[in-house]
């Protein structure tokens, strides 16, 4: 459809005019010209001044009305909730951070469904309610049958049927809930890192451990939606059948792996894993080993990810592969490069921080409001 192509082209460029959405699309000035026509009647694009300067006429430039959709991103992890409101430009409008845990130490479905239903209206009035498209991310695997999370140890209930249903219920706008880390993974690749590169992975190390995966350009998921769940990677020396829930790899790796290496070492007092970095930093020798144990097994699992996809970059991020990255990574590149014949690919920290997740978010659901926005558009016309 000629007006979807321009449309899309005014979103990209804009602001645009004539000549340069001819460029662009590849169509004859008159198509240009009525598609414009008819997108300008249903309300979704405008004209926004002229450009002057040079020789011949000034040229009328055209923009999109970002006011026709907005779409709200979730981020739902066990300390934190974050949220944001943004338009059809992806200009953000609000943005929120609040505590997962209530003030009355509740932590289950409903309590956690009644708060982001909270938080969902309060974004929502700076919308006027016009909220198009809603998107979650929550660590596990969504089943979508049973209307649950499976491997989502850190959401404790969330594993009940019928949980996401009556989340979908509480919500004004349809919702999409997608795994947090693949979400992380396309918020770098539209807005950090990732951004023009065909084959990487995005490595969370924090609470948990998860991988989100994308191969020329697009986010892969897998058969069940299950990969990147690095954590079940069979790696320390605890019986796999005491780490079902969470994964041997994030037993070792994890936060609280760190935390467990730190005290076998002989760290005392109360310990943490920002407390292990904090100590290693300064120049503890039994926190600098704790961290080194933490670089051997990272690398060790990056270098189990370089074998089976081959990745041209490998983004961190998390609390631990983030905030600790000034004393972690230069020994997990020096690790895994030593781990892989052909030269390791690059290892970065992600410049995102903690807004990865809910940029991806924003990125997924946007793709859906546009198309439900245009579409209603043309039905209504």
């Amino acid at each position: 459809m000629n007006e979807r192509a321009v449309y899309e082209q005014i979103r990209l460029l804009g602001p645009v005019s004539r000549p340069q959405l001819a460029a662009a699309t590849g169509l004859s000035k008159p198509t240009i010209s009525l598609a414009l026509a008819d997108l300008e009647r249903v309300g979704l694009v405008k004209a926004i001044g002229r450009r002057t300067g040079g020789a011949g006429r000034s040229a009328r430039l055209y923009g999109i009305r970002p006011e026709t959709g907005w779409v709200i991103g979730l981020d739902v992890g066990r300390e934190w909730i974050r949220a944001a409101l943004a338009d059809l430009s992806g200009e953000i409008a609000v943005r929120e951070d609040v505590r997962s845990v209530g003030a009355d130490g509740s932590t289950g479905p409903a309590a956690l469904i009644d708060r982001l239903g909270r938080i969902v209206d309060d974004l929502a009035k700076a919308a006027d309610g016009a909220v198009t498209s809603i998107v979650l991310g929550t660590p596990g695997v969504h089943d979508v049958e049973n209307r649950r999370l499976r491997l989502a140890p850190n959401l404790p209930g969330w594993d009940e049927p019928g949980v996401t249903a009556r989340l979908a219920r509480r919500l004004p706008a349809p919702c999409t809930i997608e795994n947090d880390i693949d979400l992380a993974a396309l918020g770098e690749r539209g807005y950090g890192l990732g951004e023009g590169v065909a084959h990487f992975a995005f490595v969370s190390i924090g609470t948990g451990i998860g991988m989100g995966i994308v191969l020329n350009g697009e986010l892969h998921r897998g058969a069940r939606g299950a990969a990147g769940e690095i954590a079940w990677l069979p790696f320390g020396e605890a019986d796999p059948r005491e780490t079902r829930s969470h994964g041997m790899l994030e037993s070792v790796a994890s936060g609280p792996g760190v935390v467990a290496a730190a005290k076998r070492l002989g760290m005392t007092g109360p310990i943490t894993a920002k407390r292990v970095f904090d100590a290693a930093r300064a120049g503890d020798p039994v926190a600098a080993e704790a961290v080194a144990h933490e670089a051997g097994h990272v690398a060790r699992a990056l270098a189990s990810v370089v074998a089976l996809l081959d990745p041209d970059l490998i983004v961190l991020g998390g609390g631990i592969g983030g905030h600790g990255a000034d004393v972690l990574l230069g020994a997990v590149r020096d690790r895994l490069e030593a781990m892989t014949p052909l030269g390791a690919p690059r290892v970065e920290v992600s410049a995102l921080g903690d807004d990865a997740v809910v940029l991806g978010a924003l990125a997924t659901g946007l793709e859906t409001a546009r198309d439900l926005v245009f579409a209603r558009a043309v039905t209504e016309a």
